[in-house]
């Protein structure tokens, strides 16, 4: 922050500069053979195991978190986690180095991750690759969960693309910019990995460095009269279970600026925002596994997904981990090696053992 007020760099340029301490090269194994390549123009990491597939291969096409602004396929945490489903699952996976903000702004993560994926569903891409057309699934955690759901939405209405998913796997999902003082924003505004306030910094970052809409969203004036009607998609009063809703009495969000909406009107795309899809849009959504974290201000998005996708009738499994926070499934490694990550993983990989 001192940085920037000194304008020496930007906010998210010296968070970046922390995410870079944790790249690893891509380095094969006895099990995986990892190598930095491209799919569609878009970097990917790809890993492909290298037992013999006695048959076709699942796939996995993994996006990465970071707020739409940080984060690479090569740190660490993502490069323990892909081999782990390469490996167990006898899975190739495509994990997706999207651009970032800034300097690229919403669409751009989208559309990488939905090139790569649009791309890697051909025919002949799965053959090449050894995988079963009907074993492929999209999964991503927090940010990366967000492109998952937007692109398993959008690959649904895509008459261009004649495979369908098997599933979609969603890590801490961000799902919705519309109301960001659900009870999980009010409960973890504070708690550390993704304080409520860095959460704001990067949705508005996905759109814009104005200060204006930053500061329209920290105080939750941000969606103008006229998209109201959108509220109900997000209205947690009704899609959350009652003992996520604690004792927190509903306000809706105050109405915001027409003129902000207007210049980013991502603010109101199902893309950057897969919970202000219609039920119709839902019902054609594969099988989904979504994880929660009790201490995690993105906590309500993903238990409203579950709500909406069911009542759409699209079967869920979710996850709900009461010792979870934010960014735990990447902690695999010291110093920050947790067996709370290593667990959650693992009910993730058994979930993808049994469903993909």
């Amino acid at each position: 922050e001192a940085a920037e007020l000194l304008g020496l760099m930007h906010y998210m340029e010296g968070l970046r500069l922390i995410t870079a301490a944790e790249l690893v090269a891509p380095t094969s194994d006895e099990n995986v053979t990892v190598t930095d390549t491209e799919l569609s123009g878009v970097p990917v990491r790809l890993y492909l195991p290298r037992r013999a597939p006695g048959g076709l291969r699942r796939a996995v096409l993994y996006f990465h978190g970071g707020g739409w602004c940080l984060g690479d396929a090569g740190m660490r945490g993502y490069d323990l986690m892909s081999r782990r489903i390469s490996n167990e699952l006898n899975a190739v996976v495509v994990s997706v180095n999207y651009r970032l903000a800034p300097p690229h702004r919403f669409p751009a993560q989208f559309e990488d991750v939905y090139s790569v994926t649009k791309f890697f569903l051909q025919s002949k891409v799965l053959s090449q690759h050894g995988v079963d057309p009907a074993r492929v699934c999209v999964a991503g955690d927090s940010a990366g969960g967000n492109l998952a759901a937007a692109v398993a939405q959008q690959l649904s209405e895509d008459p261009e693309v004649k495979i369908k998913l098997k599933a979609q796997v969603l890590i801490y999902p961000a799902l919705q910019a519309l109301d960001l003082d659900l009870p999980s924003y009010r409960d973890n505004a504070d708690k550390p990995v993704l304080p409520r306030a860095l959460t704001v910094r990067f949705w508005s970052e996905y759109f814009t460095s104005e200060p204006a809409l930053r500061e329209a969203m920290a105080s939750n004036r941000h969606v103008p009269p006229e998209a109201s009607h959108l509220l109900q998609f997000v209205n947690w009063s009704r899609w959350l279970p009652a003992d996520m809703r604690k004792a927190h009495a509903y306000a809706s969000p105050a109405p915001g600026s027409a003129e902000l909406a207007r210049r980013y009107p991502g603010l109101l795309d199902p893309r950057a925002s897969p919970l202000l899809a219609s039920e119709a849009r839902l019902r054609r959504l594969p099988h989904t596994w979504i994880l929660t974290c009790e201490h995690d201000v993105l906590r309500d998005d993903g238990a409203m997904y579950a709500g909406r996708l069911r009542a759409a009738g699209v079967p869920v499994t979710h996850h709900h981990a009461k010792d979870g926070f934010h960014g735990v499934v990447t902690f695999l490694a010291g110093p920050l090696e947790l067996a709370v990550g290593h667990r959650l993983l693992n009910t993730c990989l058994g979930w993808l053992k049994e469903n993909l």
